[in-house]
């Protein structure tokens, strides 16, 4: 497979709006050169019996069951807001939206 050029890191840097020195460029070809070899060993060593996976092992959720349980009244929640309206906080509008 041939390597990454010059031209193709220059490219790929500019596509991501990245300001590369020269030595930097050289730099980056040749780690990116690395990375898509890994990537191309990684790919011959999946066989089609190896289904592909987002995780090794099965995830569960840990969250605990929603239940409804006491918790303050409108007005007990409102008591110590400086300004409500319609049982809610009321805050000075930023949007300049109505």
């Amino acid at each position: 497979m041939p390597g990454i050029t010059r031209e193709e890191v220059v490219h790929l840097a500019r596509l991501a709006r990245l300001e590369l020195k020269g030595e930097e460029v050289d730099h980056f070809a040749t780690q990116l050169d690395d990375i898509i070899g890994a990537v191309a060993r990684v790919s011959e060593v999946a066989d089609q019996d190896v289904p592909p996976t987002s995780h090794p092992l099965p995830l569960t959720n840990v969250m605990r069951a929603d239940e409804v349980r006491p918790s303050l009244s409108p007005e007990q929640a409102l008591s110590g807001a400086p300004a409500q309206e319609q049982q809610r906080f009321k805050v000075p509008q930023i949007l300049g939206e109505d």
